[in-house]
């Protein structure tokens, strides 16, 4: 199977580059592209071909998996006149794994469909940690004969993959983790700040608290790097903030208030407005309440 199925993997950022190799490792030959060639540097080492274009990745590809920043770089690299649709093969399927608008998954799937092709939206959650050990959960929408085919593909990239239904539903279930992260953070950041005010070891606070009722990734996974003061980005402050403006139009077209993503969202605005703020790990949320409450480090 790994020597017939030939797959095409566009974005070898902080995330793509660890999902590439995990493919590569189960035997698939992969063509990868990047808008920065030099991040595929270590794919091409590791025997993926280069490609110049989207188009020359997708003519060489049954499946081509994208993963880049912004919606409109998904639209550009799926639907663009180089873009992937502009060669995929009837029968072939493209699976954008970027988080990215609902309504923009369902085009792609209606472009593909014109072609003879298919497209599968399947964003993920757990960050560059997930990525690296192969344990992300993929959240997937669209037809469930196309899931079939790419399950194998999955499966070296995830332990958690769910069909959530038609085109978009992979989109929306993203949505629903990045509220819950949203809020969640500013719990994290708030307990953190407090336990630091009152003269506690954070990392034994940290093991106090993760295990019992408070505990979650990011208390867990993320706590620890902001107690070594380690800002560097497992999934980048500016992404996030794309993702919660997809949250809050979404929300908003649905009729519903959601208050709490809306403070996330201005908290997080605030941490971009620090110097390179917009390239931290969303764990420098904490440097926004720090200044809230003028706690120097």
């Amino acid at each position: 199977m790994a020597a017939q199925l030939r797959v095409g993997f566009i974005g070898a950022g902080i995330m793509g580059k660890s999902m590439c190799q995990h493919i590569m490792s189960a035997g698939y030959p992969v063509t990868t592209y990047s808008r920065t060639p030099a991040k595929c540097a270590p794919l091409v080492a590791l025997g993926a071909k280069l490609a110049a274009s989207p188009a020359e990745v997708a003519k060489h590809s049954d499946v081509v998996f994208t993963i880049v920043g912004y919606p409109s770089d998904v639209r550009q690299v799926i639907l663009g006149d180089k873009g992937v649709l502009s060669t995929l093969a009837p029968g072939g399927i493209v699976v954008d794994m970027t988080t990215s608008e609902p309504s923009l998954a369902k085009e792609i799937f209606a472009a593909a469909k014109a072609k003879g092709a298919s497209a599968i939206d399947a964003p993920v959650s757990g960050g560059d940690v997930g990525a690296k050990e192969a344990r992300l959960s993929i959240m997937v929408g669209g037809e469930a004969a196309a899931l079939e085919k790419v399950l194998p593909l999955f499966s070296v990239m995830g332990k958690n993959i769910r069909h959530m239904g038609g085109p978009g539903a992979g989109q929306h279930t993203k949505m629903v983790n990045q509220i819950l992260i949203a809020t969640n953070m500013i719990g994290v950041v708030e307990g953190l700040l407090y336990a630091h005010k009152a003269g506690l070891d954070l990392d034994e606070a940290i093991a106090a608290v993760g295990a019992g009722a408070a505990g979650s990734w990011s208390i867990n996974n993320l706590g620890p790097r902001i107690a070594k003061r380690d800002f560097n980005p497992g999934f980048m402050v500016e992404h996030f903030l794309k993702d919660m403006s997809i949250a809050l139009k979404e929300s908003q077209a649905m009729g519903l208030a959601l208050p709490g993503l809306a403070l996330a969202n201005q908290l997080y605005l605030a941490v971009q407005a620090q110097e390179n703020g917009g390239k931290l790990g969303t764990q420098a949320l904490m440097l926004a309440l720090e200044q809230l409450s003028n706690v120097k480090h």
